[in-house]
């Protein structure tokens, strides 16, 4: 018996939601010990931030110009600035998680009003979108890889990745926010 992935898209988004997730909770709640992973210099570790900053913004046109290159009908050049704005995920959470293992989260140096009423609720919707869109976008990017693009349009890959986009855009922007509070501003 042969398994083919575009038999089992559902089940596999599952499975990589689940493994996703794990290792990004195990990592902000602090499962995952500093001593399985080697450090980077201070120099490496500051910089981060600032890269995934870049690396947010960069996602955020090539997500804009997949669903404009989609809406032209374009399908390929779609194609390919989807793959890159997840391999740019991919990236920016692979950093995130480094840094967060090795250096734990960063603390809010601002005022306390600003931390409880801009801070906060902007961060917790960024997470709330960044888990919910994992599944989406496994989903939706799954169900791309695993058939031939003429294919593609007979699934939900369109309905779920208007989905998918959405929230990526936002949390993508949202972090961004974080970041210009937590390094530009403050």
């Amino acid at each position: 018996m042969e398994f083919r992935a575009r038999d089992h898209v559902r089940g596999l988004t599952a499975l990589l939601s689940v493994l996703s997730l794990a290792l990004v909770f195990g990592a902000a709640l602090g499962a995952i010990p500093r001593a399985a992973i080697p450090t980077a210099p201070a120099a490496a570790l500051n910089a981060i931030p600032h890269v995934n900053a870049v690396i947010s913004t960069v996602a955020i046109v090539t997500i804009l110009a997949g669903v404009r290159f989609v809406r032209r009908g374009d399908i390929e050049r779609h194609r390919r600035m989807m793959l890159a704005s997840f391999l740019l995920f991919a990236t920016f959470l692979v950093l995130y998680l480094y840094k967060v293992v090795v250096q734990g989260t960063a603390e809010f140096p601002g005022p306390d009003a600003v931390y409880q009423f801009v801070y906060l609720p902007t961060l917790a919707i960024h997470i709330l979108l960044a888990v919910v869109c994992v599944p989406v976008v496994y989903y939706v990017l799954l169900l791309a890889l695993t058939r031939p693009i003429t294919e593609v349009f007979g699934t939900e890959h369109a309905r779920f990745g208007r989905v998918a986009a959405s929230l990526w855009l936002v949390s993508f922007v949202l972090g961004n926010v974080v970041y210009v509070l937590l390094y530009v501003i403050y």
